[in-house]
């Protein structure tokens, strides 16, 4: 799927977030209303964090998707984790007001009227966030939006508050006990502080460029499936993600007496492979190095001239090693087993 169809996708999917959100919303106040509920009130309140964040997913999708320009050269994916960060400081934000109108309850229980209405809508409501929830993060991981994946998973947090309020009405339903009412509301709101907490970890990492093991991993798989002879070594291999976007740099040495022309064809038929086997790979850069007297046991240039030890065999290429900062990474220069 090219670029453009995702992008069309990612709008359309937060377009119907938005729209199914804010008809869930209406429908929560209303069998608030005819409740007086704070289990009910707290999901409704989550239920605005939905609206809310779905309508800010829409933004960032479409801002992400602006192409690089010269004030913004690695392009504007930055503000997907933005949006994932923000949602999760309102879900934050919501889980305190459920705390206190949940503590209210239990110190001053009231009859819940019409109790049946509200468990009616809530159970529709919970099996039409779980079509859409899934729908989000499949629609997420498909294009590589981590702004619908978080909409899609705060969705599906919507559906175990639904969940737990449809437990705390039918207990309050069989035993009377109305302070139940605001038991549920508050232990549904230690599971959004959890979601929203988790939300905001992911929006730090990735605005820290923090290290993604399943891309480098990806990485690693294709550079040594196209390894060839006169790619002596690799390190320093970094990764970074930008919305959709992955960027890539690394050092890759090369025997020394090579031409500058070869040495920059095998930097580009590296950086080819790269960008079109690593998914979301939009740039790539190989900073060349050349070879020392270290490197002579591990590179099969046997008529080099600047040869001062013989070949021992090459090394594995694997994550770790190729993340190193040095070339050499522990156990020398011998090739591991």
């Amino acid at each position: 799927m090219d670029e453009r169809a995702n992008q069309r996708m990612r709008i359309q999917a937060a377009t119907a977030a938005l729209v199914i959100g804010a008809a869930l919303l209406a429908a929560k106040f209303y069998a608030w209303r005819v409740t007086h509920s704070s289990a009910v009130l707290s999901d409704a309140l989550e239920s605005i964090i939905n609206v809310v964040a779905s309508a800010f997913a829409i933004v960032s999708v479409i801002m992400a998707a602006k192409p690089p320009d010269q004030s913004h050269p690695y392009g504007h994916g930055k503000i997907e984790f933005f949006s994932a960060g923000f949602e999760g400081a309102l879900i934050v934000l919501a889980a305190f007001g459920i705390f206190k109108a949940g503590l209210a309850h239990i110190l001053n229980p009231q009859p819940l009227p019409r109790l049946e209405i509200g468990l009616a809508v809530m159970v529709g409501a919970s099996g039409v966030n779980v079509v859409l929830g899934l729908a989000l993060i499949r629609v997420g991981r498909r294009t590589r939006s981590i702004a619908l994946e978080a909409d899609g998973r705060h969705v599906l947090t919507d559906v175990y508050t639904s969940v737990g309020v449809i437990v705390g009405l039918v207990l309050v339903r069989l035993t009377g006990w109305y302070w139940m009412d605001g038991l549920a509301a508050c232990v549904v709101g230690v599971n959004i502080l959890v979601t929203g907490f988790r939300l905001i970890r992911k929006a730090y990492q990735g605005l820290m460029d923090q290290a993604d093991p399943d891309v480098l991993d990806r990485i690693t798989a294709v550079v040594a499936a196209h390894r060839r002879p006169v790619w002596i070594d690799i390190h320093k291999l970094r990764a970074w993600r930008a919305g959709s976007r992955i960027h890539i740099d690394l050092h890759l040495i090369l025997p020394r007496q090579m031409s500058l022309v070869d040495a920059h064809a095998e930097a580009d038929d590296l950086e080819n492979a790269i960008l079109r086997e690593v998914e979301g790979a939009v740039s790539v850069l190989v900073h060349m190095d050349p070879c020392d007297g270290d490197h002579c046991p591990i590179c099969g240039q046997e008529d080099c001239r600047h040869r001062a030890q013989g070949f021992s065999g090459e090394l594995p290429w694997r994550t770790e090693r190729l993340t190193a900062t040095g070339a050499l990474t522990r156990g020398g220069n011998k090739p591991s087993p």
